[in-house]
Formats: structure tokens, sequence, C-alpha cells
């Protein structure tokens, strides 16, 4: 059988990296140690792999998971073998933790290292009109895989003020703190405003990843949601 399907590029990667880019858009792990991914994110498997669902850990974690709607649904994968992962068909990047931290929007997120610590936080200044606004962070060692809608850029926040569009924002270093801007009036929002009325506002020593998508904000939370909960979901 002959076809360009069968080039070497569309063949399997055989790297010696426990991490490895298959191609631009699917991340091959070889399992050496339990990694944890998003659900929905594995697209094939070779081996014996067992999939287990990941708990939250603490009731902490398990409650702002509840009340934020963040969407990080874990999976714990063990075993031997080779899995592959994609999702979106996004653009896949590797990124290693030395001991330090990246926090990420959950829907950028697809598998990293069950040694690195995860949490949800809540970026600060994200009120009520904004919609209540949650990131997913991730400190320690290891190496973890996100992906992105499209070739995304990563700014300098060091040099001047960066603002970025909420739901186009992939992530960003942990040592940033961004702050929630409006670049819209009240009567202007009022009259139904765009999906730029809010961004991330960043300036220090950092980076912010930007894609060229915006997703669709998540639906409220009723009931009060998380945005209502202030400081007891920053712990």
């Amino acid at each position: 059988m002959q076809s360009p399907l069968f080039e070497q590029a569309n063949l399997e990667v055989q790297a010696e990296q426990r991490f490895a880019l298959q191609n631009p858009q699917m991340l091959r792990v070889h399992l050496g140690g339990d990694v944890l991914a998003v659900k929905g994110a594995m697209v094939s498997f070779q081996g014996n792999i067992r999939f287990d669902h990941e708990k939250a850990g603490s009731v902490g974690k398990l409650f702002k998971k509840v009340v934020t709607g963040e969407d990080v649904s874990l999976m714990r994968v063990s075993g031997e073998g080779d899995v592959f992962f994609a999702s979106e068909a996004g653009f896949v990047f590797l990124v290693e933790l030395t001991g330090d931290g990246i926090s990420l929007n959950a829907r950028n997120l697809l598998a990293f290292d069950s040694s690195i610590d995860w949490d949800i936080k809540r970026v600060q200044g994200a009120g009520m009109l904004s919609g209540g606004l949650f990131n997913t962070t991730l400190h320690g060692t290891g190496t973890a895989a996100i992906h992105t809608v499209g070739q995304p850029v990563v700014l300098d926040c060091g040099t001047q003020p960066t603002y970025v569009d909420v739901q186009a924002c992939v992530g960003w270093s942990a040592n940033l703190v961004p702050q929630v801007v409006s670049s819209m009036n009240v009567r202007s929002m009022l009259r139904g405003g765009s999906g730029e009325a809010f961004q991330y506002a960043f300036h220090g020593p950092g980076f912010v990843i930007v894609q060229p998508s915006e997703w669709t904000p998540p639906p409220a939370q009723s009931g009060g949601g998380g945005f209502n909960l202030g400081g007891m979901l920053d712990g």
C-alpha cells in the first residue's frame, strides 16, 4: 500500500524523552511514573495502561472546584507503555518546571507529571461583573504540557504594562499578580458591551502567554458563585 499518509512525518516518533511531541498538535508520553491529564485528552495508547479519576486531594481543593466551576477534571494515567494526548487540534508546548510555577487557564492544560503540585486560585480583582475568574496553578519540578488555539505569543511584562483579553490568555509566570480591569464604561456594558470589556493587567518581571483565539466564557455560576467568596478561595 502506498500513500503520502505513510511518510516519515506521520509515523510514530521514537524518542527517549518521557514527554515528546509526536507532531506540533499531539503529545506522546512514555510512562515511567504516573501522569495527570485532563479528562478527554487521551487519543490513543499502547501497552498496559490504566486510567483512574484523580480526586481533588483535599476538601479545600474540591470545594474550590465546585464553587468556581474551573473545569480541571483530571485522570491519573499509570502503567507501562505510551499514551498520546491532544485537544482541539491545538498546538502543544512543553514547559519544564524547575521549582517554579505557572498559572494556566484550565482549558489550555493538557497533562503534567504527577509530582507537580496543582491548585485553583482566584484572580485578584475578578469580581461579579467579570464573571469571577480562576486559574489553575502548577508548582514544583517536572514537565507540563499545554495546548493553544493557534500559534501563541509570549509577552514580556517587565518593560511596560501589558493587557490581555481574559479569554485569549493562556497563562502567566506564577510570580506575577494580575489585576482585572475594564476598558469600557458602565454605560457601554449596560448596553451589551463586548467580549473585550475585561482584561488581565500585568506589570512586573515575568511573562504572559496569549493565543490568537478567545475561549467562549463559561456560564455564570448560580446561587452566588465563586466570585462572592472572596478570600476563602485564595488559600
